[in-house]
């Protein structure tokens, strides 16, 4: 992992500022319990964590918050914005990312000393993710290599369990233009301060291949916890509250010891 010390690129052309849309649950936090900030992927806004995750991570005492992607940002906007978001919070955050979203928080937690990190299925291993999506949704995937809108189907997003009609809804609200730095960025910044990294996913994830999952965990010390027959939504899947409290439950295990 390299160094995020010196950021020649920020001093020299700056981000542009832009308006944040932010949804946060607040009203229940505990003053010894860290806020959450969760990041969405590619062409998810906050809404994907509002239905399920958010609400139940408020329920067990956390303030949580998540951040929708600017319209059209690049990684090193994304990961701006995070960064602000993160800074602005009364506590030092828990940085919880899914999908590219797990991407713009490793690279966030270069800029940003976050008391613990979660990489929900992450997609951070471009070209073997690009294979993966060929293989399964080359229909839907083609477009998005020449400029296109990227169209993912129910199979790569959810379990087997997931009924057409439920699912719809979701795919609907979903607009992905995926960019190339998606695939050819450079690796993720150590992070600062050490904080303890818990990657999960889905070894049924049709997005993010098993190997993938190995790789990213053994990078932050650890190995994924795996939830099988899910799809790469944990967070909308049918059984999406498996994830969310086994998250919580090592956040609070990890919260203890510190």
């Amino acid at each position: 992992m390299r160094s995020e010390l010196l950021r020649f690129a920020d001093w020299t052309d700056p981000v542009p500022a832009a308006a944040r849309e932010v949804v946060s649950l607040t009203e229940d936090a505990r003053d010894d319990l860290p806020p959450l900030l969760f990041v969405p992927g590619l062409g998810h806004g906050a809404w994907a964590f509002a239905e399920h995750w958010l609400p139940r991570a408020a329920e067990r005492g956390f303030a949580a918050h998540a951040l929708t992607p600017r319209p059209g940002g690049d990684l090193r906007a994304q990961v701006h914005d995070v960064v602000q978001v993160a800074a602005s919070l009364p506590r030092q955050v828990v940085l919880v990312g899914h999908g590219a979203g797990a991407l713009v928080t490793a690279y966030a937690m270069g800029r940003y000393p976050a008391r613990a990190a979660v990489l929900a299925a992450p997609v951070m291993d471009g070209w073997p993710t690009l294979w993966a999506a060929l293989r399964t949704n080359p229909v839907g995937t083609l477009p998005a290599l020449f400029g296109g809108r990227l169209r993912l189907n129910r199979k790569q997003l959810f379990g087997p369990g997931m009924p057409a009609e439920q699912a719809q809804p979701w795919l609907d609200r979903i607009v992905a233009r995926p960019r190339r730095e998606l695939v050819t960025h450079d690796p993720a910044p150590r992070p600062v301060g050490d904080p303890p990294v818990l990657v999960v996913g889905s070894p049924d994830d049709r997005i993010v291949p098993r190997t993938s999952l190995d790789r990213i965990a053994a990078l932050y010390g650890g190995a994924p916890l795996l939830f099988p027959g899910m799809g790469h939504d944990l967070m909308l899947d049918v059984t999406w509250s498996e994830p969310i409290e086994a998250v919580l439950d090592w956040l609070a295990k990890e919260l203890s010891e510190q």
